[in-house]
């Protein structure tokens, strides 16, 4: 047996040992639960002439992502039908990471063949619901077609319409749908042009091709690496720290670039040897990702975040990327 095999099975053994109390975090600060935090209407005190690009807002990957077991699970879970998102709204997450499967012409939410027991007029109504009631907030939506057809996928069904012709159906008929906003042009809004408002950064088909003239205009396909780290495998425990190096390196980027681009940066990774919690909050005397940008943003004034799209996030980071601002 080679050595690299020998390490992966040793890395496999040890996540599979690891196991953590369903639908929770692990009790640190880097990872403990989000409802320790409570920020409703932290954006309503900054300047309605700062870009969105400009701004550290805190987010969630696959925001909904809670059944299916621990290597599909993403976030803590309090509740389906988005009673999840209500929660990690409240507590300051601002951009969420919504995957859908088109099904009788409508978006249900799933994380590969996995239905998350929540559908997409589930989520306009929760982040209805707080925008209305804290209309100094935003919230940004990326949303993305997950179903390939694939073995480990979903396959959409009795469905004629694409994504971009289901989205604007829940924009002109869901009761919620007037809260959708898709930047007029592409440009990335002022924070007071979107206030109150879901605004659509990017649609994506379910292998990640863009849907142009949707969202913010500076996202293309052949742009998308530019501004968007997404480096989702890691193979082992052993890589964790190469997938914090990687979101480490995109936090750099974003501080030197002009600050009228947007960036996103997602802290998220798995693979069958690493679950999600494993590498957001750490397993067997391994440090989780969500661990070491604690430390980095703590130990390090920065002028901006950008966009952090998180597994597990814990109130102490989603607390200190949003004092980032001020």
């Amino acid at each position: 047996m080679s050595g690299k095999t020998v390490r992966a099975a040793a890395a496999l053994a040890l996540a599979l040992s690891v196991s953590m109390v369903p639908g929770t975090a692990a009790a640190a600060p880097y990872c403990q639960s989000i409802t320790d935090a409570s920020n409703p209407d932290w954006m309503a005190g900054l300047p309605d002439d700062a870009s969105l690009a400009q701004l550290s807002i805190p987010g969630t990957h696959q925001t909904l992502s809670l059944h299916g077991g621990e290597l599909t699970q993403t976030q803590e879970n309090h509740g389906d039908s988005a009673e999840t998102l209500a929660v990690q709204l409240q507590s300051g997450i601002r951009a969420i990471d919504i995957r859908v499967r088109r099904y009788d012409d409508k978006f249900t939410l799933h994380h590969g063949p996995f239905y998350q027991n929540a559908n997409f007029s589930d989520v306009l109504q929760k982040a209805g619901d707080f925008l209305s009631a804290h209309p100094g907030e935003t919230v940004l939506l990326r949303l993305k077609a997950e179903c390939t057809g694939e073995t480990g996928s979903c396959t959409d069904e009795n469905s004629q319409l694409d994504e971009t012709q289901i989205l604007d159906w829940y924009r002109d008929n869901d009761p919620n749908g007037k809260y959708l906003h898709d930047p007029a042009g592409g440009a990335v809004p002022t924070l007071g042009e979107a206030r109150g408002k879901i605004v659509l950064t990017a649609l994506q088909g379910p292998r990640g091709g863009l849907h142009q003239g949707r969202g913010i205009g500076q996202f293309t396909d052949d742009t998308w690496g530019d501004y968007v780290q997404d480096e989702y495998d890691v193979p082992t425990l052993f890589d964790i720290d190469d997938k914090w190096a990687k979101v480490r390196d995109h936090l750099d980027k974003t501080t030197a670039a002009d600050q009228g681009e947007m960036f996103l940066n997602f802290t998220s990774g798995s693979s069958p040897a690493a679950f999600p919690n494993a590498v957001a909050c750490g397993a067997a005397g391994f440090r989780g990702v969500n661990d070491y940008a604690l430390e980095h943003l703590q130990s390090n004034a920065l002028p901006r975040t950008g966009v952090i799209m998180m597994d597990f996030p814990g109130a102490d980071l989603v607390n200190t990327i949003i004092a980032t601002n001020t």
